[in-house]
């Protein structure tokens, strides 16, 4: 039984205190409805510590950047002067765009899952920076007469495109403009504007931290038919697609759950426990 359990501390604060409380009739305070208070079972920090601290995370990036110079530079020596420009097309959070203040800031709420609030509030406090290697590559492509091509989802209001714009540029990022910039507020589905650019340019990479943002082939509620089809374009990755790691976000959730932000409950909590158990 719980309760004579709990009478048999030693004496102290807190016995004191859950005495006073048993006796009274008065009930603890309630952690809020979206805080996770036992960091035990925040599934967010293994993944957030390892993006803070991992050496090998910032590594990721620089041999992705280095490999997509390596396939611009190949690009550039068999460009034919007929055939349309180059061109680069990349996604912007967790891609170019280094959000882990934000999920720090998370994870200091005691929030174990993405919340659409929190991230509109963080979008315009201007401390996202660029990822490790980003602005080196896009640096090389543009004195090589690479086009450079941003598309991004995202929904923060009437100023959802201003802020993109301003992160860009506060950052130093090229081609910084309405031209280069598509902001996608009411739809994931990239493909229509990758085709667009595809039409007038030869489209050597497309960048991005989620399967989603090379083929919306991947935009699926499955995790295995998404695992199907990422080995169907197997050789596609590193040549054509260039794939950032990112373990806290991205449609991988979605094929878990059904939708890629996730209430913060306990069920949900538990389908994320049992997806690490068995795989699936």
């Amino acid at each position: 039984m719980l309760f004579p359990r709990l009478l048999r501390c030693h004496p102290g604060p807190v016995c004191t205190l859950l005495l006073a409380l048993l006796g009274s009739g008065c009930t603890a305070p309630q952690a809020p409805a979206n805080a996770n208070t036992n960091t035990n079972t925040n599934m967010l920090t293994v993944a957030v510590a390892w993006k803070q601290t991992a050496a090998e995370y910032e590594a990721l990036y620089y041999q992705a950047f280095n490999l997509a110079q390596m396939q611009v530079e190949r690009a550039i020596g068999e460009h034919r002067q007929d055939a349309p420009p180059l061109a680069v097309i990349l996604d912007l959070d967790d891609t170019i765009l280094d959000t882990r203040a934000y999920w720090a800031s998370l994870l200091a709420a005691d929030q174990d899952f993405f919340d659409d609030s929190r991230w509109d509030a963080w979008i315009p406090s201007r401390q996202i920076r660029a990822s490790p290697g980003a602005l080196a590559f896009l640096a090389y492509c543009v004195t090589n007469q690479v086009e450079v091509f941003y598309v991004t989802s995202r929904n923060q209001g009437l100023e959802t495109y201003a802020y993109a714009e301003a992160q860009l540029r506060d950052n130093g990022f090229p081609h910084a403009d309405s031209n280069h910039l598509t902001v996608l507020t009411d739809s994931s589905n990239k493909q229509l504007r990758q085709d667009q650019i595809a039409a007038n340019y030869t489209v050597v990479l497309k960048i991005g931290d989620n399967l989603n943002d090379f083929s919306r082939d991947y935009y699926s509620a499955d995790a295995e038919t998404r695992k199907a089809t990422m080995r169907r374009d197997q050789a596609l990755f590193g040549s054509r697609y260039i794939l950032l790691p990112n373990p806290t976000d991205g449609h991988w959730v979605r094929a878990l759950f059904g939708e890629s932000e996730p209430a913060a409950s306990d069920a949900n909590r538990r389908r994320f426990r049992q997806a690490a158990i068995e795989g699936k």
